[in-house]
C-alpha cells in the first residue's frame, strides 16, 4: 500500500479530520508556493537531523515554512550538536526519501527512536499543512491533531520555540 494511503488510513483510524490537497511532487518550500498549495493554508517545512557526535540521536523538526531554523541554536535547546542526517538514515529510520519528510513519518519509525520537534509557533496558526509521507500531496489538519497523531505513534514529542 502506498505511504499516502497508509497515513490517511492512520489519520482516519485516529478520528483526525483533515483536508487533502494533491499537487505535483514538491521538494522544497519554493515548489509548494509555485504549485499554489499555500493558498490552502500554512505549510510546514521539515528537517531530519542527527547528533553530530555519534549520530545515535535523530530528530524530525517541523516548523513554519518561512521560519529559518538555526541548527546551532536548536542544538543548544536539545542538548546536542546537530547536523543533517543522510539519505541512508532517512530511509532506515523513517522509510522515506528526500522530499517526503513529515512529522507523520513517526508512524514508520517502529522503534520510536526519532524525537519529533514541533515549532510552538505552529499552534497559533490553527491549521497546518504537512506531507502525508508523499510529496505529491499535503494534508491540512489542526496543530493539536498533528500533535495527537504523532503522540499516537509513540515517538517522543517536544513543542518548543524554534525562533
Amino acid at each position: 500500500m502506498p505511504r499516502q494511503e497508509i497515513i490517511l488510513a492512520f489519520l482516519q483510524a485516529q478520528n483526525i479530520p483533515y483536508t487533502l490537497v494533491q499537487h505535483p511532487p514538491a521538494y522544497n518550500m519554493q515548489d509548494i508556493a509555485a504549485f499554489g498549495v499555500t493558498a490552502h493554508g500554512h505549510v510546514c517545512k521539515n528537517l531530519f537531523l542527527r547528533d553530530s557526535k555519534k549520530g545515535k540521536h535523530h530528530f524530525l523538526v517541523t516548523a513554519r515554512g518561512d521560519l529559518p531554523v538555526d541548527l546551532d541554536t536548536l542544538g543548544e535547546k536539545l542538548g546536542w550538536r546537530l547536523s543533517f542526517a543522510s539519505e541512508e538514515r532517512l530511509l532506515r529510520h523513517l522509510q522515506l526519501t528526500p522530499g517526503q519528510v513529515s512529522p507523520l513519518a513517526a508512524y514508520f519509525n517502529q522503534d520510536n527512536a526519532v524525537q519529533v520537534v514541533l515549532d510552538a509557533g505552529l499552534a497559533a496558526l490553527g491549521t497546518v499543512g504537512v506531507h502525508p509521507c508523499d510529496n505529491a500531496a499535503t494534508v491540512f489538519l489542526s496543530f493539536d491533531d498533528l500533535v495527537r497523531a504523532v503522540k499516537a505513534c509513540g515517538n517522543p514529542v517536544s513543542v518548543m520555540e524554534l525562533a
